[in-house]
């Protein structure tokens, strides 16, 4: 968790108590991103989504559409935030649109990088890619056809190469038949 957010049971390592940061943000010195997390007035804007699934849940990974959007991969524009946690973990209650999805935890890390979330020093993951054409067409029956395929043209319209993505779909269930099957009629 970077400086710039305050969590309650925190609050002591920034010289107060959690009534004084109550209080702070009573008074406007500190904006209340959801419940528990606590971010100063003057901080630069930044998604609250993202600061409050990585504040939630330090292994949170961007993934599906909003990867895929994040890699300007797709026009879609998701109307929640797509993370990713390993299976069996808890999945946090949270006030942002989120929607948190559970992948399998011996793949979990799999073309996961970890990024800094815009205009703060808090890190969160996202799929590579690769990664997220693969999830895709992996779960297609959820997202629908076009989201993978669209997704698989405008990144080999972009130099992507095809060697890259069968790697990692070749370790993901459900993924390698359809994306061979897609890369043989967009060939």
């Amino acid at each position: 968790m970077g400086a710039e957010t305050l969590r309650p049971k925190h609050a002591w390592r920034e010289g107060m108590s959690r009534s004084n940061l109550y209080r702070a943000a009573q008074s406007g010195r500190y904006e209340r991103i959801a419940r528990g997390i606590y971010r100063p007035a003057d901080a630069p804007a930044a998604d609250w989504d993202w600061i409050e699934a990585a504040t939630r849940r330090r292994d949170a990974t961007i993934c599906l559409t909003s990867a895929l959007a994040f890699h300007d991969l797709t026009d879609a524009i998701p109307d929640a935030l797509d993370v990713a946690i390993p299976r069996g973990a808890r999945i946090p209650a949270t006030e942002a649109a989120i929607n948190w999805h559970l992948f399998a935890k011996d793949t979990f890390t799999l073309g996961r990088a970890d990024i800094a979330v815009p205009r703060t020093a808090q890190r969160i993951g996202i799929y590579s890619p690769e990664r997220c054409i693969a999830d895709a067409f992996r779960l297609r029956g959820d997202l629908g056809y076009e989201l993978g395929r669209d997704a698989l043209r405008e990144w080999l319209r972009r130099g992507g190469r095809p060697a890259d993505l069968m790697e990692i779909a070749s370790r993901l269930p459900r993924a390698e038949g359809p994306i061979l099957h897609a890369l043989d009629i967009l060939a």
